[in-house]
């Protein structure tokens, strides 16, 4: 964590825990211009330099899908060989969710050195009291969504017993509606299933990617965060029927997480002048005040 995440100045005490939360990465094989043109490893190298530069120090770093564009071997020794650095840098174990452009088989091979099958690629992080699930929302030759039965089996006996922080899940397609029509043909399907299966349990959040632009919603009553893409996002400063992918706009999650609610910060990734005034040891020096102090330096309207 950060210095700033150790002090308290207001009513909530700091978050007990913190994620890094990026999505779409879209690598291709030789750095092959996505679309003809997106740089995608120069996008990601500008996101995770804009993510270490906030100074967080989170528990875990999210990436929830489309972690490549094609499945290919060398697109996922690119990513990992960026990622893992940065993710050693920061201290923080790297989960990594399947996306409907990646591949079953490879992604297991490559990023998680298993068996190259097409078993869905979940898993549990306990951290420290914090459970994380990955799930696998793919469809084998398919880019819509899916959760199969044996898989929300499998969850509901995970959220049989509760954890200390309670439960938040990673999966690539989102169980929210998308203004933009593309989406509602590739969005995850029977959503009904799995809002029974999270029914009562200790879910408190749910990390998604896939739509390319952030958005949030609620599903089954728990609170959704979808992170934008890296390699490019949607311009939804358009008709929604004339929506399409731009090379601006990217930008991360900063997670963090309160006894009773968690927050989900869109962070921009952007060279932009800012100014100077606040700082860390202007956060030392209204520290040192009393609340009421700290009022009267910072809160009150002066003439």
């Amino acid at each position: 964590m950060t210095p700033a995440t150790t002090v308290q100045l207001g009513q909530y005490p700091p978050a007990r825990r913190t994620l890094l939360h990026l999505s779409d990465t879209h690598l291709l094989a030789g750095n092959r211009p996505l679309g003809g043109r997106f740089d995608t490893a120069a996008n990601l190298a500008r996101t995770l330099e804009a993510a270490e530069a906030t100074g967080i120090r989170p528990h875990a770093v999210v990436f929830t899908g489309d972690l490549t564009d094609l499945g290919e071997p060398e697109a996922y020794a690119a990513l990992r060989a960026v990622v893992e650095p940065f993710a050693d840098r920061l201290g923080a174990p790297i989960v990594w969710i399947a996306g409907n452009h990646d591949e079953r088989p490879e992604l297991r091979r490559s990023l998680l050195d298993l068996e190259p099958t097409q078993e869905p690629v979940t898993g549990v992080w306990d951290l420290d009291g914090l459970r994380l699930i990955a799930l696998d929302s793919t469809v084998p030759g398919w880019h819509h969504g899916d959760l199969d039965t044996r898989q929300l089996e499998w969850l509901s006996e995970v959220l049989a017993i509760p954890a200390p922080l309670g439960t938040i899940l990673a999966l690539h397609h989102p169980p929210l509606p998308s203004h933009v029509p593309l989406f509602d043909i590739l969005e995850l399907r029977d959503q009904g299933r799995f809002a029974e299966t999270i029914a009562g349990t200790d879910v408190r959040a749910i990390l998604a990617g896939h739509l390319h632009y952030s958005t949030s919603g609620t599903f089954a009553g728990v609170p959704v965060s979808v992170a934008a893409a890296s390699c490019y996002t949607m311009n939804l400063a358009r008709p929604a029927v004339d929506v399409n992918g731009m090379d601006a706009g990217q930008s991360f999650h900063l997670v963090h997480v309160y006894d009773d609610t968690i927050t989900h910060a869109v962070v921009p990734v952007v060279d932009a002048p800012t100014g100077d005034y606040f700082s860390a040891e202007w956060l030392e020096r209204m520290s040192r005040l009393t609340p009421e102090e700290r009022l009267e330096a910072f809160s009150r309207k002066r003439p």
